[in-house]
């Protein structure tokens, strides 16, 4: 027969052992989300770089041209 002592030893080591292996899907899942979130930041980021890169593309484009952009073209 078990004693009480060494069941209570039983039901503590199972308890933390379970505790220990959620504790480390939770930090699987923040660490994730984490990577995620700093991922899509930088996605954000090119893209504006890019629009604002195209934007000065077309600005030149538009002075090299001498066409002013608010101007209509097909009345001159």
């Amino acid at each position: 027969m078990v004693s009480k002592f060494e069941r209570n030893k039983d039901l503590a080591q199972e308890v933390v052992s379970s505790t220990a292996e959620h504790v480390g899907e939770i930090a699987k899942i923040i660490t994730n989300a984490v990577v995620d979130v700093t991922r899509q930041i930088g996605e954000i980021a090119t893209d504006a770089f890019e629009m604002r890169e195209a934007a000065k593309r077309a600005e030149q484009d538009q002075s090299r041209d001498g066409v002013d952009a608010d101007e209509d073209p097909a009345t001159h």
